[in-house]
């Protein structure tokens, strides 16, 4: 038996629930008389819902095709070898699932090592390779058409990706070195750590062809049969692929210092896996792959035992799982038909729900406000961003001219609302404005529609108590972008009955928006934990730790962007206002900042100007701040913030506010940008130990964002 198949054996006693993937060999004449080929084709059997990934067994699976149609090309019976995908999916890499129960790093490295071990088995084929990368292909299905001679790609590719280093691995089976080696360092870089860093940005098939990743670029309805004949002129000596030379001097030292730079901007050195792949990167200019290789296995297995990968795991478990069977959510068979919508209120945030319902909802949608200029407004802005989608080819004519027909403006509230089913107010924060605007729209709207409310702290409850259904009303928070951010809070109301709260998260649902149960408690989630967040920064601030000290203190969380700038984004008079609800409802706990106070009666839009395109502190805002003397180390400041996010998250669960702390997770990863290499909070809280200091104990129980004992 060879050491591959005991590894991969060994390996796969580990995982005995894998989906397993066959690797089926076929043999086709190629045209133009190039002789007969071999076609391996990867598929687990199930539909593209299902993609198909390398798990143990699966690996064996195409090391033994291997094992076939080596024996071929040495006996002279096939001219080359190909290997392509089921239908939409080429292969979509690791089975993660395997990756989560391991618990020693032995097992790790096999994992490592079995994967090189079949994939460069294609380097040593008496004949050439070819990778048809027909549909999605990320990580370790990428990397298998690396170890090939060539490489097409369809035009139809929706998605491809060597994602790990945004989970907190390395490409680890030939990415980090054969990807340099084949682009240079410098493109290698921008797919491997600035897009993976970048929320796993994917590329489209002509984006892979472009870079030099794929040597072809074929239509998606005849992919196969166009590489199959480009496969034939490329045997034939009719076709030459022409690479570029690499420059291994200089310009690779800089890629390599531009991933630094970019890995320094995102995580601030708190997650390895991005360091780890540039100093893979950086060794693999001497075009050594064995010792590439053998560095790749080394680092896959320290990161597959270390905290930072399983956290990220549970965070794409949370995104991918939780988010589709949202914690208790109603049964979907009480949910009613949606099929018209009314919006109160024509502003901006308005004005991007109009356009999100309009273009997942495809329905009528019809905007009201106090006068026709602002309606017209609004409704010109939804006509703007169609425009915009028809000009990048999103829609066709024929379908913005449909959707710019659904959407309309009127200021009688009966006359749009009359037959709408399902309305929702983004008016202005106050409690006694929007509980004005429900009672109008409880008055012409039909008494099966839902009332939903797009605040970001008041009481829900409160806001449905003078109506006389107040049964129907529902809390329906966005986050700003509204098109970008995938988070909705969905707010159960004291009096919210079931078929209200199913019809909401069906149109969570059909709006693509992940949607999360939260109980009718001050600014719900995301809201409440920030501003206890920027509150703690905001007070150590005012008791006299100077701004950059305590700005940064928090750079090792790697959060997307520092406190201060977060609150210029929200806007300092936001981020007041809810503190000020907050403060109202927790005095003990939130404080409303004085500085803060003076910076909004200022007028001033942040703390920072861009003068020098960083940010630095205004000088005005400075002359406003107004400090006490009690200077704290960033470690001190850090602790406190910590601490008091701790607290905060053990007394929402205490309350009920989620189902499970999981949920807060969910939340911040979704609507705030909270890193996945962190897993959401609560992992970071309990591996730093400050869940146990705080509370007394971990939100999470051992091995559920952390390596199994």
């Amino acid at each position: 038996m060879s050491t591959t198949t005991e590894l991969l054996k060994g390996a796969a006693e580990l995982f005995p629930d894998e989906v397993v993937t066959e690797a089926h060999v076929r043999h086709l004449e190629l045209p133009a008389g190039a002789g007969r080929f071999a076609l391996i084709t990867l598929d687990n059997g199930l539909d593209h819902t299902k993609p198909t990934t390398f798990g143990p067994q699966s690996l064996a699976n195409l090391n033994s095709a291997i094992d076939q149609v080596e024996k071929e090309s040495a006996a002279g019976e096939i001219v080359g070898v190909g290997i392509t995908g089921k239908p939409f999916i080429f292969a979509v890499g690791a089975d993660l699932k395997g990756v989560e129960i391991l618990t020693r790093h032995e097992d790790a490295l096999a994992i490592g090592k079995g994967g090189h071990d079949v994939f460069k088995r294609l380097h040593t084929l008496a004949v050439p390779t070819f990778a048809y990368y027909n549909g999605a292909a990320m990580g370790g299905g990428v990397e298998v058409g690396l170890h090939c001679s060539y490489r097409t790609v369809s035009k139809a590719l929706p998605a491809f990706s060597l994602p790990e280093v945004f989970l907190g691995l390395v490409p680890g089976w030939g990415g980090c070195v054969l990807l340099p080696n084949l682009i240079g360092a410098d493109r290698a870089v921008s797919v491997i750590i600035e897009n993976s860093l970048n929320q796993n940005r994917q590329l489209k098939g002509k984006q892979v062809y472009e870079l030099g990743i794929a040597d072809a670029l074929f239509d998606g309805a005849d992919f196969l049969s166009q590489s199959l004949v480009w496969t034939a002129s490329v045997l034939n000596g009719d076709i030459t692929v022409e690479r570029p030379e690499l420059d291994r001097g200089e310009p690779w030292d800089a890629a390599v210092a531009r991933g630094r730079e970019i890995a320094d901007s995102k995580v601030h050195g708190a997650a390895p896996a991005a360091y780890r792949a540039l100093d893979i990167i950086a060794a693999a200019k001497n075009g050594d792959r064995q010792q590439g290789f053998d560095a790749e296995d080394t680092a896959l297995a320290d990161l597959i035992m270390g905290g930072e990968l399983r956290s990220g795991l549970y965070a794409f478990n949370l995104v991918n799982k939780r988010a589709k069977r949202p914690a208790g959510a109603p049964s979907k068979d009480l949910a009613r038909p949606v099929s018209k919508v009314g919006v109160v209120g024509a502003g901006l945030m308005a004005s991007q729900l109009a356009l999100l319902f309009l273009r997942r909802l495809e329905v009528p949608v019809v905007l009201t406000d106090i006068d026709q200029a602002r309606i017209d407004k609004g409704v010109g802005y939804v006509h703007a961003e169609i425009d915009k989608l028809l000009a990048k080819g999103r829609v066709n004519q024929d379908k913005a001219n449909r959707l710019k027909g659904l959407v309309t403006g009127v200021l009688d509230k009966a006359e749009g609302f009359a037959d709408a089913d399902f309305v929702i107010e983004a008016v202005f924060e106050e409690m006694s404005v929007k509980q004005q605007v429900f009672a109008e729209v409880e008055a012409v709207a039909p008494a099966h529609a839902i009332l939903a409310t797009n605040t970001s702290s008041l009481s829900v409850s409160e806001m449905a108590s003078k109506l006389q259904h107040p049964e129907r009303v529902v809390g329906f928070h966005f986050f700003n972008p509204v098109a970008v951010l995938p988070l909705l809070e969905i707010v159960r109301g004291e009096q919210t009955d079931e078929a209200s709260l199913a019809t909401a998260f069906g149109v969570a649902k059909k709006l693509k928006k992940t949607a999360v149960l939260v109980k009718d408690a001050p600014a719900f989630v995301v809201n409440r934990i920030l501003t206890r967040f920027m509150g703690e920064i905001q007070n150590v601030i005012d008791e006299g730790t100077p701004v950059p000290v305590a700005e940064k203190a928090v750079e090792p969380l790697g959060l997307p962007m520092s406190p201060l700038v977060l609150l210029e984004l929200v806007g300092p008079a936001i981020g007041l206002h809810v503190s000020e609800t907050l403060n109202r409802s927790f005095p003990d706990r939130f404080t409303v900042s004085p500085n803060l106070k003076a910076v909004v009666e200022a007028g001033k839009r942040g703390f920072y100007v861009y003068d020098s395109g960083k940010p630095e502190l205004d000088p005005e805002v400075a002359a406003l701040l107004k400090q006490g003397d009690s200077v704290l180390t960033e470690e001190q400041v850090r602790d406190r913030v910590l601490d008091a996010v701790a607290q905060e998250i053990g007394l929402m669960l205490d309350e009920g506010v989620v189902a499970e702390a999981q949920d807060i997770d969910l939340c911040l990863i979704t609507g705030a940008g909270w890193p996945f290499h962190l897993g959401g909070v609560t992992p970071y809280l309990d591996r730093a130990g400050v869940s146990e200091r705080v509370n007394g104990k971990p939100f999470l129980a051992p091995g559920v964002a952390s390596v199994p004992a």
